[in-house]
């Protein structure tokens, strides 16, 4: 990071209020297995070519209850990724939802952010949600990095990290999926 405090947003000031892009269910390419997808208003990063510029201005998401989408992800027995824009934009409302969804069910969380796990860590707001998270997808999407065979990424600088264990180990430990377990 270069001597520059990462950017969050504090437009909303109701804490219990998200700014939303829209909520997919179902889907399947942010993170393994069926997942419910939030996608966040807001991000700074403005990466080139990025699949989603609309989630830059935080204005052009939907205002909705902290209550209302987590009433409406443990609706749904599906596991969770917080996408965007990017989530740590609104590090404040994504941090109690992450916490509320860890308190009321066993879902697992998938985060992905532009800035590095490092950045995180080391800022003493933003590393408030990484003990909710369960794997983190790091980095900007840099487009001379695109690669479309890529799981869950979609640059080859992207890092997908277990976080409980990068936490434990104080060490970046990336996430080992295997799409086929040995029986």
């Amino acid at each position: 990071m270069d001597n520059k405090k990462i950017e969050s947003n504090s437009s909303v000031k109701d804490k219990n209020l998200i700014s939303i892009m829209k909520i997919v269910e179902d889907t399947i390419v942010d993170g393994p297995g069926f997942r419910v997808s939030i996608y966040s208003a807001g991000c700074s990063h403005h990466c080139k070519n990025c699949h989603n510029p609309q989630s830059w201005n935080i204005n052009n998401g939907t205002l909705y209850s902290l209550d209302n989408v987590l009433e409406r992800i443990l609706s749904t027995p599906l596991n969770v990724t917080f996408t965007g824009g990017d989530p740590f934009f609104q590090i404040d409302a994504f941090t109690v939802l992450a916490k509320k969804i860890k308190q009321q069910s066993n879902k697992n969380i998938w985060c992905y952010t532009g800035y590095l796990f490092e950045d995180i860590l080391n800022d003493e707001v933003l590393n408030r949600m990484l003990p909710f998270i369960d794997v983190l997808v790091d980095g900007r999407f840099v487009d001379e990095e695109k690669d479309m065979d890529l799981l869950f990424r979609g640059s080859k600088n992207q890092r997908i990290i277990d976080v409980k264990k990068s936490l434990t180990e104080n060490n970046v430990v990336e996430f080992n999926y295997n799409p086929f377990p040995e029986f």
